[in-house]
């Protein structure tokens, strides 16, 4: 055993660190960019109206794997 080898702790050594007042400052951050007109409730329904665009028209090909999808759990149902 070579003398730097004595050094090293026998057990682990606990570790933590604590990223609450990281994610705290993320948040603020996050809420400063949305802006003060962000309108989550808008912001939900303009998504629900895009997937509603999205798959409206499907031929019978794509509705048949869109149905897969969704029987399988990969899409929510809609």
């Amino acid at each position: 055993m070579s003398s730097s080898d004595a050094s090293l702790p026998a057990e682990p050594v606990g570790f933590a660190i604590d990223l609450t007042g990281h994610e705290m400052t993320r948040r603020a951050h996050v809420m400063a960019a949305l802006g003060d007109d962000w309108d989550p409730v808008a912001a939900l329904r303009g998504e629900e109206e895009a997937y509603d665009l999205l798959y409206s028209g499907l031929d019978e090909e794509q509705q048949r794997l869109y149905d897969a999808l969704v029987a399988a759990g990969v899409l929510p149902r809609r």
